[in-house]
């Protein structure tokens, strides 16, 4: 992945969104590569060891979710973190999308179980993975959405503790304690199958 953005490029960058939001199609031009290269970075991750790398890379997930962000008639990004996390949330669609699609071509395929730390380190290189991930995550998001988020952040948005918590609007602490849970929660419902 490529070097993190230092303290005066995210601020630069959260300078530029805001610019963005206001209307300013210069922003968004002098963002793009600002961005990019994090945003491919990430992208890169998720697909790493990925079984259907040779029909999604890294450069068609970053241009679809990055298609999807621009797309926004008044974006409504608060900062460099918000921006990642709503990426990462779009990154998430799109791999469990193309994980469905390949699913379905396959006949009889069904999910096997699958430890959590196979899943979430990381879910998104495996395309069952990233189904069964996505359900879990699913069913936690109805019994408490913001511990869903914080692992959404950190896991697919590969966001610090410190811009979870930004971005969350809570504390580190309550971060870590929400992401501990959920952490758990996940185990059980990716070892065992879940209450579905």
């Amino acid at each position: 992945m490529s070097s993190p953005l230092g303290p005066p490029e995210k601020e630069h960058v959260t300078r530029l969104l805001s610019d963005w939001k206001s209307g300013s199609k210069e922003a968004l031009d002098l963002l793009t590569p600002l961005v990019y290269d994090e945003l491919r970075g990430l992208a890169a991750r998720y697909l790493r060891n990925e079984r259907n790398a040779a029909t999604l890379a890294p450069t068609a997930l970053i241009h679809e979710a990055y298609l999807r962000l621009v797309a926004q008639e008044l974006p409504d990004f608060e900062s460099r973190s918000h921006f990642f996390g709503v990426a990462a949330q779009l990154m998430r669609q799109i791999l469990v999308d193309h994980a469905r699609k390949h699913r379905a071509a396959k006949r009889g395929s069904g999910m096997a179980k699958v430890q959590l730390d196979e899943a979430l380190s990381f879910a998104p290189e495996r395309g069952g993975d990233v189904l069964a991930l996505d359900d879990a995550l699913s069913d936690l998001a109805k019994l408490d959405e913001r511990k869903a988020r914080v692992i959404e952040l950190r896991f697919f948005g590969g966001l610090s503790v410190e811009e979870t918590a930004q971005v969350l609007g809570i504390s580190v602490a309550t971060v870590g304690r929400e992401q501990r849970f959920a952490e758990a929660w996940l185990h059980t419902q990716l070892t065992s199958g879940g209450q579905r």
